[in-house]
């Protein structure tokens, strides 16, 4: 079993920047691919980020391409998000997850592909 934890969230102008980590604890996430979604008020959760295991290979939703960067250290179970030229679309609550699939080469988009997830954190970027 693994539990994820988000941390970071926060109030920032818009053209600011935050960084998001997700700790996981319960055993190491070395072998999981690992995603960020994100889901505003009255919107589905969507895709933001993907990293896998090796952190070799990222994947972004195109809304966010260029302006964050998914990285991962794995002697420390910890997964980041960092998010630069913030707007006020990025406002959300974000949640990172762990893939359902272990040992994959693969980075995965979609939610079903992942089975552990955490609470949360809020982004709010103000105009």
């Amino acid at each position: 079993q693994v539990q994820l934890v988000e941390s970071g969230g926060g109030l920032v102008q818009a053209g600011g920047s935050l960084k998001l980590s997700c700790a996981a604890s319960g055993r190491t996430i070395t072998g999981n691919a690992m995603g960020w979604f994100r889901q505003a008020p009255g919107k589905e959760r969507e895709f933001v980020a993907g990293i896998s295991r090796s952190g070799g290979t990222t994947n972004y939703a195109d809304s966010v391409k260029g302006r964050f960067t998914v990285s991962r250290e794995n002697s420390k179970n910890t997964v980041y998000l960092q998010m630069n030229s913030l707007n006020v679309e990025d406002t959300a609550v974000y949640y990172c997850a762990a893939s359902r699939v272990q040992w994959s080469i693969m980075v995965f988009r979609t939610t079903r592909d992942y089975e552990y997830w955490g609470q949360g954190t809020q982004v709010t970027v103000s105009s």
